[in-house]
């Protein structure tokens, strides 16, 4: 992981382009170039399976590891399988499952973000949506194992937060964290989504502000184009952040770890 300016030249709006290009690498990608020995677990053990939410036990270089992340898919076909990244309260039953689970065999939580938001269905209320969210966060602040969050594309409102209480954030170089998409931004303060372009400049989404305002710990760096231009360089800048993060993250007890994640998000913004 390096820690590096971002082209300046390169604006908010271009960067929420490039995090929701359909050719960028999604948390199957990631899975496939980082880890090693991956088993998925389905469902959240009340009766449905969310395909929106990826999730397992793996190996990282030999350390048994919890993967967790969004999953769009790579066409309409996909997409429409997996809710365009948009989970519903079943997917995120089965993320707290999975950590829940980590946190018996003391496993680290690696968590990849990347979706437009929570799905806002009626179903999905019906079904516990703000519910399964809230348990997530709740339960999240309170893991006594290492949890790395990394957000590869958009990270938009409590659908990404819901895997993101995290002892450690990162985020590749295009890839941008935010309450809402700039359209719903744009819709709520100017009541036209067509200004979505001045939300994203406002909103100050971007990983490089984030930095700035003490909100993550560092930045991944992208080839030009982003990572979906050369998966490879991207990978590679992955794999060193999560073997620098875990070193340290796993030297510490699990009483420590639970503390600082809970301080940390208690004084964000101070």
């Amino acid at each position: 992981m390096e820690r590096f300016q971002t082209k300046k030249t390169i604006d908010a709006y271009t960067r929420v382009g490039l995090a929701r290009d359909k050719n960028r690498p999604g948390i199957a990608d990631y899975i496939d170039a980082l880890f090693t020995d991956f088993f998925c677990c389905r469902g959240d053990r009340i009766g449905l399976e969310d395909e929106a939410i990826l999730g397992g036990v793996a190996r990282f270089h030999d350390l048994p590891v919890t993967v967790i992340g969004h999953r769009k898919g790579k066409d309409l076909e996909e997409n429409v399988r997996f809710n365009f990244g948009m989970p519903q309260p079943e997917g995120y039953r089965k993320a707290l499952r999975l950590m829940k689970q980590a946190e018996k065999f003391g496993r680290p939580i690696i968590t990849f973000i990347d979706t437009p938001g929570a799905y806002p269905g009626l179903a999905a209320e019906e079904h516990g949506q703000s519910q399964a969210i809230a348990e997530c966060l709740a339960e999240m602040s309170s893991l006594k194992v290492p949890v790395i969050s990394i957000v590869t594309g958009e990270g938009n409102s409590g659908g990404a937060l819901a895997i993101g209480v995290a002892n450690e954030i990162y985020m590749l170089e295009h890839a941008v964290y935010s309450i809402l998409s700039p359209e719903g931004f744009a819709s709520i303060l100017w009541k036209d989504a067509s200004r979505s372009k001045d939300a994203c400049e406002l909103m100050k989404l971007t990983a490089d502000e984030l930095y700035k305002a003490g909100f993550i710990e560092g930045i991944i760096r992208e080839p030009e184009g982003g990572i979906q231009a050369d998966p490879e360089v991207g990978f590679a800048g992955i794999d060193k952040c999560l073997q620098d993060s875990l070193q340290k993250l796993c030297a510490l007890s699990g009483t420590r770890l639970q503390k600082e994640r809970y301080e940390k998000f208690r004084n964000m913004a101070r």
